[in-house]
C-alpha cells in the first residue's frame, strides 16, 4: 500500500496517528537542523517535518535531495503544527516523518506548478500533464466530471437510455468539412468521424428507444476560432413522440438542475425569444440578457435631414450606455477606431452625450437639433448620464457591428457577471438560408429539421420565410445548446432535399439509409445537443474551454504536447493505398 490516506484530509483527529502518504514534492524549506517539505497530491498539500534531533540521520540527509516535483513515499507520525495554517484543511497537523522513499526523481519542471505560474500559454500547453498538476487546471477538469455526472444523473432519473453511436461513419454535409479516415480493407474508400451523431440517434428512434443520450465526442475540420476546437463533446438527446415543447420543458429542467446542484443558483424564468426579435433587438442570435442597451431603430427620426451617411444608409441603429455621458473625448474617440477595427468593420460612428440638464451634446450637430437628438434618446431608452452610439450601413452589417460593440461596453463596464446567470430559448429559426457565394439554398441547422408545419407552403413561392421548429438555449451570452423537431417521414425529407439542390441521386446516395428507415415506421421525434465544455466554462465562470479540456488542441488544431498531426511511414501509405502528391 503506497498511501494510507491522502494528502488532504489529515487534520487534529488524527493526531499520534502513524500514517502513510504519497506525492509530490510542492516545495521545501531548509533551515540546517530542520528540513520543512509540502507534500502535494490531487487531494491537498500535508507539511512534512524533518527534525535533526527526532529523524533517523539517513532519512534526514535524504530529504534534503529532494527537488521540486520528485514522488516520493513517506511514513510517520501526525502531530499538531505549531504554526498552524488556517487556509488549507491539513493546516493544524503536520507529519514527523520515520521513512522517506524516492518513488521517482524529477527533472526541474520549465514552469511552477503553482496557481500563479510563471509558465506561458504555449509553453504549458506543451507539458500538458505537469500543467493539470496546478490546481486550476485540476480544478476545473473535476468541475467538469462533476458536472457530467449531475446530466447523467438527471436525465437517467427521466429514463434517458445512454447508447453509443460509431465514430467510423459515412461522410455526409452538415454544414463543415468532415475528417475522414482511410480504410485499408476497402480500397479507395474513406470513413468520415462525425460532426454529430444526428442521422443514429434519429435511428435509435425508429429503433424504438424513446429516450436516448450520450457524452460523445464530435469533430468538424473548420478554421478555428480562438476558443474552438475541432474535437469537442455534446450532451446529446433525442426524444421520440414530442413536441417542441416537451424538448423544452425537459431540458430546461436540466439546465435549472445544473445551476442549482452545480452553483447554488435558482433559476425561475426561462424567457422565449424569437430569432427575428433577437437580431432587431441585439444583432445576433445568442443575446446576453444581463443587462439591457437594447437596439434602438433610428430610421424615422434620423433619416431624410440633411446628413446624408444616414441617408444613404439601409439601417440607423443606436444604443444607449448607461452612465457613460462622463466619457471623454479620448475614450470616445478610441472606441470609433474599436468599431472601424477589420474585425468590427464600421466606417466611424455617431454619438450623443445625454447631460444631466436634460440636453444633448452630439458629432452631428450641425444637421441635427435638440428635439431630433430628444427623439434619438427616446427611441434607444437613453436617460440623463447616458451616452448614444449609432452606427449605419447595410442592415445585417450594420446589427453585427452593434452587437460587438454592445458586447465590448458591457465588458468594460463590469456587467457580464459570471456569478449571474441568464438563460433564454432563441426559438423560431429561418429554415433556410440564401449563400450569395453558391446561389442557392442551405439548411440553417442541418437538412433533417423539421419546417413549421403553417410555413411548408412558401417553400415554393419564399423559401427563406419558411421557419424551422428549431430553437437555441441560449445562458450568458453564449450558445450552450440547440435542437429541432426532425422530420420523420420520407415524403417531406425528400423535399427538403429537393429546395437544398439535391438531385435524386445525391440525396439516396447520402441519406438512402435513412429514408429508407422512415418508411418502417418512424415516430414523430426531436432532440437537442449541448455544448458540454462551453456549459462547463459558463458554470465554473470562465470565458475560455480549454483548461475545461484535459489534452487541448492549440489555435491551430495542434497537439503540441504530442507534436501532432504529424507525417505517417511510407509503409502505412502504401497499406492505405494513398500517394502524397
Amino acid at each position: 500500500m503506497y498511501r494510507s490516506h491522502n494528502c488532504g484530509e489529515l487534520n487534529a483527529s488524527h493526531i499520534n496517528s502513524e500514517v502513510t502518504l504519497a506525492g509530490w514534492v510542492q516545495k521545501s524549506r531548509d533551515k540546517g537542523f530542520m528540513n520543512w517539505i509540502d507534500l502535494r497530491d490531487r487531494y491537498g498539500i500535508t507539511q512534512l517535518i524533518f527534525d535533526e534531533g527526532r529523524t533517523e540521520k539517513t532519512v534526514f540527509e535524504l530529504a534534503k535531495t529532494l527537488g521540486r516535483e520528485f514522488v516520493i513515499q513517506v511514513k510517520g507520525t501526525v502531530i499538531e503544527r505549531e504554526a498552524k495554517n488556517k487556509n488549507i484543511p491539513t493546516g493544524e497537523i503536520e507529519l514527523l516523518v520515520t521513512e522517506l522513499k524516492i518513488l521517482n526523481a524529477a527533472l526541474t519542471p520549465p514552469f511552477t506548478i503553482e496557481d500563479e505560474t510563471d509558465g506561458g500559454e504555449d509553453i504549458r500547453m506543451k507539458y500538458r500533464y505537469l500543467d493539470i498538476r496546478r490546481n486550476p487546471v485540476k480544478n476545473s477538469l473535476l468541475f467538469r466530471h462533476k458536472v457530467a455526472m449531475e446530466v447523467r444523473k438527471y436525465l437517467s432519473d427521466l429514463d434517458f437510455c445512454e447508447v453509443e453511436t460509431p465514430y467510423l461513419i459515412k461522410s455526409t454535409p452538415e454544414g463543415a468539412r468532415d475528417f475522414v479516415v482511410p480504410s485499408r480493407m476497402n480500397e479507395g474508400q474513406f470513413y468520415a468521424l462525425p460532426q454529430s451523431p444526428q442521422t443514429f440517434k434519429q435511428l435509435l428512434m425508429v429503433g424504438g428507444m424513446d429516450k436516448y443520450f450520450q457524452i460523445v465526442k464530435c469533430f468538424r475540420d473548420e478554421d478555428l476560432r480562438a476558443d474552438r476546437q475541432p474535437e469537442f463533446t455534446q450532451i446529446d438527446c433525442e426524444m421520440a413522440f414530442v413536441e417542441q415543447e416537451d424538448i423544452l420543458n425537459v431540458f430546461e429542467g436540466l439546465t435549472r438542475h445544473l445551476l442549482k446542484e452545480i452553483k447554488g443558483v435558482e433559476v425561475d424564468k426561462f424567457p422565449r425569444m424569437t430569432y427575428e426579435h433577437a437580431m432587431k433587438t441585439y444583432g445576433n442570435d445568442k443575446p446576453d440578457i444581463r443587462f439591457g442597451m437594447e437596439f434602438g431603430e433610428l430610421n424615422e427620426v434620423a433619416k431624410n435631414k440633411e446628413f446624408p451617411v444616414f441617408n444613404a444608409a439601409e439601417l440607423v441603429v443606436g444604443i444607449a450606455v448607461p452612465g457613460a455621458g462622463n466619457y471623454t473625448r479620448k475614450e470616445i474617440d478610441a472606441l470609433i477606431e474599436w468599431v472601424k477595427r477589420p474585425q468590427v468593420g464600421a466606417s466611424g460612428m455617431v454619438y450623443v452625450k445625454c447631460n444631466e440638464d436634460g440636453t444633448y451634446k452630439s458629432s452631428v450637430d450641425k444637421f441635427y437639433d435638440q428635439a431630433d437628438l430628444c427623439n434619438w434618446a427616446t427611441t434607444t431608452a437613453a436617460t440623463a448620464g447616458d451616452m448614444i452610439f449609432v452606427l449605419s450601413g447595410p442592415s445585417d452589417k450594420t446589427r453585427a457591428q452593434l452587437s460587438a460593440l454592445r458586447m465590448e461596453l458591457a465588458t468594460r463596464l463590469g456587467l457580464r457577471n459570471p456569478a449571474e446567470f441568464a438563460p433564454l430559448w432563441v426559438v423560431d429559426f429561418p429554415l433556410l438560408e440564401f449563400e450569395e457565394e453558391s446561389g442557392r439554398y442551405h439548411a440553417m441547422h442541418h437538412p433533417f429539421t423539421s419546417p413549421k408545419p403553417e410555413d411548408m407552403h412558401l417553400l415554393e413561392t419564399d423559401p427563406g420565410k419558411v421557419r424551422a421548429n428549431a430553437y437555441d438555449m441560449v445562458l450568458n451570452g453564449n450558445e450552450i445548446g440547440g435542437g429541432s423537431i426532425r422530420i420523420h417521414d420520407k415524403a417531406t425529407q425528400q423535399l427538403m432535399f429537393k429546395y437544398l439542390g439535391f438531385t435524386e441521386e445525391d440525396a439516396k446516395a447520402q441519406f438512402g439509409f435513412l429514408m429508407d428507415a422512415f418508411q418502417f415506421g418512424a415516430p414523430p421525434h426531436g432532440g437537442l445537443a449541448f455544448g458540454l465544455d462551453r456549459l462547463v466554462a459558463i458554470l465554473g465562470g470562465q470565458e475560455t474551454i480549454r483548461d475545461f479540456i484535459a489534452f487541448p488542441k492549440n489555435n491551430s488544431g495542434r497537439d503540441v504536447m504530442i507534436d501532432a498531426p504529424s507525417i505517417i511511414d511510407e509503409s502505412q501509405l502504401k497499406e492505405l493505398h494513398i500517394k502524397l502528391r
